[in-house]
This record gives C-alpha cells, sequence and structure tokens, in this order.
C-alpha cells in the first residue's frame, strides 16, 4: 500500500487547461500547475489498457503525482437485479486493477442506493459485494484502498456512520469523505469547524491514526435542496466554508489527497492548495 507523505491536492481528471488532452498530458499538466494529484474517472467505463496504465505509472513517479480513481456512476450493489449487482462489481474491480497497474492508491465509488429498503439490509448486502471484491482483488495480488464514497442524497447509500463500519468490518476499506456531499446530504449542515472536527474525531476514534494518514477527500462547491445533492459549482460561488475546513484539515495533520470537483477543476485546486499553505495553527 502507498503511504501518502503529506495531504496533496489535485483535479477530478485531467486539467481543463491541458492542450492535448490524454491522461499522461493531464499528469504533466498537474505538475506545470503546481499540484501533485490526480483522479482518473473512468466515468462511463473502464477503457484503460494495461500497457497504456503502466506508462501512466512511470509518468506519475516522475512528475511525482500521487494517482487516484474514481469508478464508473452507474454502479448499484444493492440492485434488486443480480446481472446488475455483478456488472457493477466488475466496474469497480476494472478500475481498480487499472489504477493498479498505473501504481495508483485509491479508487473511489458510489456503492448504491437504499431502495426504499431497511438500511441494516442494505448494509449487509452491500457489505457482502464489497467483501467479495476486496477478495478478489486480494487473491490476484492487488493491495490498494477500496472506498466507498460520502453520498450527497438520503436516497443513496453512504453516510459517514455506514463508511466507517464497513471499513471496520473489511480490510483494504476506507471512506472516501466528500464534504461537498456531507454538506447536501445533511440539507446545508457539516458546514462548520465544530462539525468537521466532530467528523474527523469519529474517523480517528473508529479507526485509528492510519485512517487520517490515508484520507481520499473531495471538495467542490454544492448546489443542493430538500433531496440533497443537485450540482456541483465552484467553491466561490457557494455556501461550503472551505477555507475554515482546510484549517481543520491542517489542525488534524491529515495525510493523503484532496481532489477538487468544483467545475473549474484546477482552478479550485489550486486556490485550495495556496490557502492551504498559508495556514498558520
Amino acid at each position: 500500500m502507498i503511504k501518502p507523505d503529506k495531504l496533496r491536492f489535485g483535479t477530478a481528471g485531467i486539467p481543463i487547461s491541458t492542450r492535448k488532452p490524454s491522461t499522461i498530458e493531464g499528469i504533466k499538466r498537474v505538475r506545470e500547475l503546481g499540484l501533485d494529484a490526480m483522479e482518473i474517472e473512468f466515468v462511463r467505463g473502464v477503457n484503460l489498457k494495461p500497457e497504456m496504465a503502466k506508462k501512466i505509472k512511470y509518468v506519475a513517479r516522475e512528475n511525482d503525482v500521487l494517482l487516484t480513481a474514481h469508478a464508473p456512476y452507474y454502479i448499484n450493489l444493492n440492485a434488486r437485479e443480480k446481472a446488475k449487482v455483478e456488472a457493477s462489481k466488475k466496474r469497480i474491480l476494472d478500475s481498480a486493477r487499472r489504477l493498479y497497474d498505473a501504481g495508483g492508491y485509491s479508487v473511489v465509488f458510489h456503492a448504491g442506493y437504499y431502495l426504499k429498503q431497511e438500511p441494516k439490509i442494505v448494509y449487509e448486502r452491500i457489505k457482502n459485494e464489497i467483501k467479495d471484491i476486496v477478495r478478489i482483488l486480494q487473491d490476484e495480488g492487488i493491495r490498494l484502498w477500496v472506498r466507498p464514497e460520502l453520498t450527497g442524497k438520503p436516497t443513496q447509500f453512504g453516510n459517514l456512520r455506514e463508511l466507517i463500519k464497513l471499513s471496520q468490518d473489511i480490510e483494504m476499506v476506507l471512506p472516501a469523505i466528500d464534504f461537498a456531499h456531507a454538506h447536501a446530504r445533511e440539507k446545508g449542515k457539516c458546514n462548520t469547524v465544530e462539525e468537521w472536527r466532530e467528523m474527523l474525531s469519529l474517523i480517528e476514534q473508529e479507526l485509528g491514526r492510519e485512517a487520517l494518514n490515508n484520507m481520499h477527500i473531495h471538495i467542490s462547491g454544492i448546489n443542493y435542496g430538500e433531496k440533497g445533492e443537485k450540482n456541483h459549482l465552484n467553491l466561490q460561488e457557494s455556501d461550503l466554508k472551505w477555507e475554515d475546513l482546510l484549517r481543520i484539515l491542517k489542525e488534524f495533520k491529515v495525510k493523503g489527497v484532496v481532489i477538487s470537483e468544483s467545475p473549474n477543476i484546477e482552478g479550485d485546486a489550486i486556490l485550495m492548495k495556496k490557502k492551504y499553505r498559508e495556514i498558520r495553527i
């Protein structure tokens, strides 16, 4: 397992300003921008070939850019149809395999939906499917962090306590903490230093210091309503108190990656890194 040396900042996908967009050129652009992480976005499918992934690994190491990946969005480990569950597992497995080939660190995914079922039953179903995913990866000699994400709508599985419990029940699993999603899921809460301290304290208390030394974080502005998340916004167009959030991350000495999911991905990643470096605790 890769152990992050610090808190790194990067983009969700290839920076918009990349002249000839490709993953390799995106990594080089990330470095040019003074950033040091990038999330490979397998949004509609995993179409990266193993040979190309190995080239990406070389370029990422050469440029000191830590890679993560976001598995495709068409995932529901609680689907009623077995075929949909199996297809979801394959998408997560393929994302993890290609990220591992690319020398990456952590693969994130939205685990599923409650579908109006009892949350405890949904938890058990999703837990068993993720256990199977981890077993397959271990059998293949693949070791990286498998990250169910804190989701932005109450209809989606993945509140903080569910993710912590999964991390306790399954090895190689830690939460992906999307602070914008937490803010939207709770309809405007999760936006104060007290609430963020409580979240990080709970993670440390239940999962140990290792979890804070290996964080996979998403931050962006977000538009939300009664049903939770609507769409992502640029930080300065939103009500997220992101500067206070960065202060709390520094206070807790968090290591890992902060991925900007704002529409202006590199602009906000640069903004956050600059602000983070200015903070004195």
